[in-house]
């Protein structure tokens, strides 16, 4: 039961920081306003890290990698918490288990940030029906805009209406199938 306990406070705790990670650097890398209810949220609950972080890890490319680096490392440091709560023991193979966390971690990053952009392209259409002009539109539309465009090319509206969060919905959970097989093999070692 304790195991259980653990298990739930240190998976629902270490991904909500993560989500709050990646979104800080998916904000930061789409030019998204931080001047909003959203971007305080995240600024405030993040700066103690990545502030710090941001001293010894530069930037690259207009790119926040300190913020993406603590993602990464945090990832992988609650993939080894928990698989330590089941009974696994990195001891007899540290190398091989560390590579496989490393890339375990990556693409569990990958896979998140699909999500996140799911729930914005999700909420983002809620709203446009419901509070077409809530402080939360510019930045869902910037989070979105880049990722609708290749579909707002071949597909048109109809009657008013853009399908094209759909058709993105689509191909994310097809990235999120195809992230899982490669999860998968990354996986069989252990």
């Amino acid at each position: 039961m304790l195991i259980q306990i653990a298990n739930l406070l240190i998976g629902t705790l270490g991904t909500a920081f993560i989500y709050l990670l990646l979104l800080r650097f998916h904000m930061q890398w789409l030019q998204a306003p931080f001047r909003n209810p959203v971007g305080e949220l995240v600024a405030a609950l993040t700066n103690w890290a990545v502030l710090p972080a941001r001293r010894v890890v530069p930037g690259l490319l207009g790119l926040d990698m300190a913020t993406l680096l603590l993602a990464w490392l945090a990832q992988g440091l609650l993939l080894a918490l928990l698989m330590s709560l089941h009974g696994y023991s990195f001891a007899s193979t540290p190398g091989i288990a560390f590579l496989v966390l490393a890339a375990m971690s990556a693409l569990e990053l990958l896979a998140m940030s699909v999500k996140l952009l799911m729930a914005a392209a999700i909420v983002q259409a809620v709203l446009s029906f419901v509070a077409p002009y809530s402080p939360l539109a510019p930045l869902l539309n910037v989070l979105t805009r880049r990722f609708y465009a290749p579909f707002r090319r071949f597909i048109p509206t109809i009657g008013g209406i853009d399908l094209s969060p759909l058709f993105l919905l689509l191909a994310c959970q097809i990235v999120l199938i195809m992230l899982d097989r490669v999860g998968a093999l990354v996986r069989s070692p252990f």
